[in-house]
Order: structure tokens, then C-alpha cells, then sequence
């Protein structure tokens, strides 16, 4: 699934695609054999649904989906076919069971476990659901672990933090397309690696490294998306933020440093960038810039305006009149 070229492949693919009487049989060969290398059998007499998104580069591989209920197998035929990754499973919503080496767990929403792709398994969904999966070369992910053998078919609690950070930095991923050059995906698949091993178990050099780099990108995407949900309150400070994130401040700060900005600079353009969206957008044309400004939690009108020209070269009221201006044409 990973893939070892420089190559990099984004594929989208829904059962609706296929007229309803070819689509088991067409399933079960493309995505199934072929691209999953699952057998699939369904579990009900209900028409089959699966739709599912592909992201593959050079040493990971990201798989999301939404599928109705059914058993999904690595057959000895299939196993045939050499690949040795490490399939990471977050199952994100409905029951999940995985069974391998004779060992069986059962994940509820929002939990996790790792099955190795060169062994027999099987998965079964008892109803609907959706899930990740992400697939790493063993040889790339195995020296990071303690035990990587004894972490296979092992529950991974939801509340575990490391699983927590891993999928909100994969949400980020997928919402910001950040595996689309050479150069993010250098960056990038470390950043999962790291996080996969801090969830399973990570060696004591490794953690130290996937704390200072991947951990710590993973903890600013959640703190700024945090920050994105709550520009509008008053009270947004780093002091807030870090009784949210049960960390100190000085650490918040480091964290934004490495970036080479601010906390406060950050909330800042946060809150402009959403002012210029709320001042252009056409249902919003009712709405005074002052209460656009106090919505994005910046009650000085002043020190708003003033900020805003800085960072547009143009006042609010001339953003709104340009927006209205291309409006009426």
C-alpha cells in the first residue's frame, strides 16, 4: 500500500460507482483484491455500500472510509503477495473486530489496534462504520517500537493521548492536502511515524525524537485548531489554552516559536482572516463591522481596523464595499 517510489497517488471510490447488480463482483476486485488486498463478504442482504479515500506516497499509505456491515479477510492468497506493512486501524464509528495469531479484539468508536499485512486476518464489522487505516512499512516502523511483535491485535484505548494527537494531525492531513510535494511528504510521514510509535510503544530514543518532533507537531495542530474554535471569545489567551491542554504556557510558546511566530500573532491573523471572510461573504451583508469584529473577539474597534489595514492594505468598510461591488456586477 505504501508506496517506495517517488510516485504519489490520491484515489476516491464509492460501490455507487458501479451499476448495482456488477457491484459486489467489482468491489471485491478493484478495491478489495487489487488495492485493499481484502476479500470482502458482506454481512447483510442489504445492497453493499463502501466508499473510500486513498492517499499513498513514498513509505505511507492513508486509507478513510465509510463501509456497511461485512467480513474483510487476508486470505493465504493474498499474503502470497509479499507485503509485510503494518496496517494502523482507528475504527471511528460503529463496532469493529480484528483477529489475528489467535488473538481477537473488539474496538469501540474511536479506538485502535495494528494487524501485520503478512499474516492472516480478519476483520469483521457487524454494522455500519467508518474507519482509517494507515499502512507503514514494517522495516520503517518496527526499530521505533519496544515490542512490536507483542503491540499486533492489542487494544488502544481512545483516551490514550498519543492516539488522540496521531488522529487529529492525520484530520489535518487530509482537510489541508499536506502530502502533495516531495517536500511536505519528507516532512510529513515522520511526523505519522513518530505518533504511531508513541501510541504502540515507542523505545526510549525514539520517544525522545517523536516527542520533539512529530508529538510536538501534532500538539500545535490540536492547540490551533482549538484556537480556530474559540476566536471569538474574549478570554482566548495562552493562559486559556493551556489550562485547556493541561500544559504551561512557556511550552505553548516554544512550540510556537519553533514556527518562528507567536502565540499571539497567530490568534491574531487568525481573527482577521475569519473578519475578511465574514465582511465578504454575502449573507453576512447585514451585519456591522463592529459586530463582525466583537464576533471574531476583537471588541477595540480601533486597534481592528488599524490591524486589519496592516494586514490587507485596506480598511474594513473598503473590503465590504469591494465584496459588495464584485456582488452586484
Amino acid at each position: 500500500m505504501a508506496t517506495t517510489s517517488n510516485k504519489f497517488a490520491l484515489a476516491r471510490f464509492a460501490t455507487d460507482s458501479f451499476p448495482e447488480r456488477d457491484r459486489l463482483s467489482v468491489w471485491r476486485e478493484v478495491h478489495g483484491r487489487k488495492l485493499a488486498r481484502l476479500d470482502v463478504e458482506p454481512l447483510s442482504d442489504r445492497p453493499y455500500i463502501d466508499a473510500a479515500c486513498l492517499r499513498a506516497v513514498p513509505g505511507l499509505g492513508i486509507i478513510t472510509g465509510t463501509t456497511s456491515s461485512a467480513r474483510y479477510a487476508r486470505t493465504r492468497e493474498l499474503i502470497a503477495d509479499g507485503n509485510d506493512d503494518l496496517r494502523f486501524i482507528v475504527n471511528c464509528a460503529g463496532p469493529l473486530t480484528v483477529v489475528q495469531r489467535g488473538r481477537e479484539v473488539t474496538l469501540d468508536e474511536g479506538e485502535a489496534t495494528v494487524a501485520s499485512c503478512a499474516e492472516l486476518e480478519t476483520v469483521v464489522r457487524p454494522s455500519s462504520g467508518q474507519f482509517i487505516a494507515l499502512h507503514i512499512p514494517c522495516a520503517a516502523l518496527a526499530p521505533l517500537v519496544t515490542n512490536i511483535e507483542g503491540a499486533l491485535v492489542r487494544p488502544i484505548r481512545r483516551h490514550t493521548e498519543a492516539l488522540r494527537l496521531l488522529t487529529t494531525y492525520l484530520d489535518a492531513l487530509q482537510q489541508q492536502d499536506m502530502l502533495t510535494t516531495p517536500e511536505l511528504c519528507r516532512t510529513v510521514v515522520p511526523h505519522v511515524y513518530d505518533l504511531v510509535a508513541l501510541t504502540i510503544g515507542a523505545t526510549r530514543d525514539a520517544a525522545a525524537i517523536a516527542e520533539g518532533r512529530g508529538g510536538r507537531a501534532a500538539r500545535l495542530r490540536v492547540i490551533k485548531s482549538d484556537i480556530v474554535e474559540n476566536l471569538g471569545r474574549s478570554d482566548l489567551t495562552i493562559n486559556f489554552i493551556a489550562r485547556h491542554h493541561r500544559l504551561q504556557p512557556r511550552y505553548i510558546q516554544r512550540l510556537f516559536e519553533h514556527e518562528g511566530t507567536t502565540f499571539s500573532e497567530f490568534v491574531m491573523c487568525q481573527r482577521l482572516s475569519r473578519s475578511y471572510r465574514m465582511l465578504t461573504a454575502p449573507h453576512l451583508s447585514g451585519w456591522t463591522i463592529g459586530a463582525i469584529s466583537v464576533a471574531c473577539g476583537l471588541s477595540d474597534q480601533s486597534y481592528f481596523s488599524r490591524r486589519f489595514r496592516q494586514l490587507y492594505g485596506a480598511s474594513p468598510s473598503d473590503v465590504r464595499a469591494s465584496a459588495r461591488q464584485v456582488g452586484a456586477t
